[in-house]
């Protein structure tokens, strides 16, 4: 459980921008578009180990640590990770959220959080965002302990009243990076400029007959497609601040309060806020909310170029629906099928935005 922390930044999110419609459809620049669901359950997409699977000798340490054996270890269903993820509460009640991996076999889980826990030491301060207790090395694995967060994945589709909190945590998170801390820089983050030529843009590859085309995108306009994802290293080296790297839904829990938390950071990057802000509101426009309006009326977006939405969804459409093509995960049983419901949202909508009108592969169930 967290203590108390400062009140959020009054932040004008137009509440307007994130209409709930009623019912399974929503009329959408003149069409009907049903509401799409996730196939991937997100409070249960992850494989890991419980409690008792960790070596004693750790099992020994963390107990240690919260004051004895723990009378209670609630184990993380989410993410796409297959470390050791749980809250445990010791015996004077008192909770923490472990993340723990091998440091053979794991080496990169490793990684992953000790960077996490080295940033999430450095964010400013009264932000929505858990903060490292401790950690530990014992048994051959690394240990890291953070506020454990009282709260719950978002409803999908969106509820607005979650919605709206999402959003005004992320616009006092994006307030707060918008120029850099020291203390953060000091941590030499990639870019995400770099971080798109490497891994994110593919349409490229697909039109040079390196990657296969993805049957959703069979008909579309590739060499629009291409030249849409093109423009976002050059945009997102123009922006000054730091961007999550990954803003999804299942990295979000709403308190009792209805505040939102913002969790897992290990990808904090230098690169524009509206990237990550795009990236959230798929799970919107999917639901059948007005994301474009939602997009546009936060504060994330503010200066973004005319166009970001769009080249934002082009790279998003092209990253998912590649990676979903790749086979199965070793990570994840659930990776595969995220990846493609997320590649054929970000590419509908970026149809509906451009008036596309092509036959696009009904979805599998």
């Amino acid at each position: 459980m967290v203590g108390s922390l400062a009140e959020p930044t009054d932040v004008p999110v137009r509440r307007a921008a994130v209409r709930r419609c009623g019912g399974a459809a929503v009329r959408q620049h003149g069409a009907v578009r049903a509401i799409s669901l996730p196939p991937v359950p997100y409070g249960s997409t992850a494989v890991r180990p419980g409690w008792a699977d960790l070596p004693a000798g750790l099992r020994d340490a963390l107990a240690a640590r919260i004051g004895g054996p723990p009378a209670a270890v609630r184990v993380a269903g989410g993410g796409f990770t297959s470390g050791f993820a749980a809250v445990l509460t010791g015996p004077a009640g008192e909770s923490v959220f472990v993340k723990a991996a091998a440091l053979d076999g794991q080496r990169h889980l490793v990684d992953w959080y000790a960077h996490e826990a080295a940033i999430l030491a450095r964010l400013p301060a009264g932000l929505p965002v858990p903060r490292p207790r401790w950690a530990l090395t014992e048994s051959g694995w690394y240990a890291l302990a953070l506020d454990a967060i009282d709260g719950h994945t978002p409803r999908l589709p969106w509820a607005p009243a979650e919605l709206d909190a999402a959003l005004a945590t992320y616009a006092q998170v994006a307030a707060a990076l918008a120029e850099p801390p020291a203390e953060l820089a000091a941590l030499r983050l990639p870019r995400l400029a770099d971080l798109a030529r490497d891994d994110i843009l593919w349409w490229g590859e697909v039109a040079a007959r390196r990657e296969p085309l993805p049957e959703q995108a069979a008909g579309a306009p590739l060499a629009e497609l291409v030249a849409l994802e093109s423009r976002l290293p050059g945009y997102a080296d123009a922006a000054p601040g730091l961007a999550h790297g990954d803003l999804r839904v299942d990295n979000l829990l709403i308190d009792p309060d209805g505040r939102a938390w913002l969790c897992d950071w290990p990808w904090l990057c230098h690169g524009p806020a509206w990237f990550d802000l795009a990236g959230l509101l798929l799970t919107a426009y999917a639901g059948g909310l007005d994301a474009d309006a939602a997009f546009a009326g936060h504060p994330a977006a503010a200066g973004a170029p005319a166009d970001a939405l769009d080249v934002t969804l082009a790279a998003l459409a092209g990253y998912f629906l590649t990676g979903a093509a790749a086979g199965p995960s070793t990570a994840s049983p659930h990776l595969r099928a995220h990846q493609r419901w997320s590649g054929e949202q970000a590419l509908g909508w970026l149809a509906e935005r451009r008036g596309w009108s092509w036959a696009r592969p009904t979805p599998a169930p």
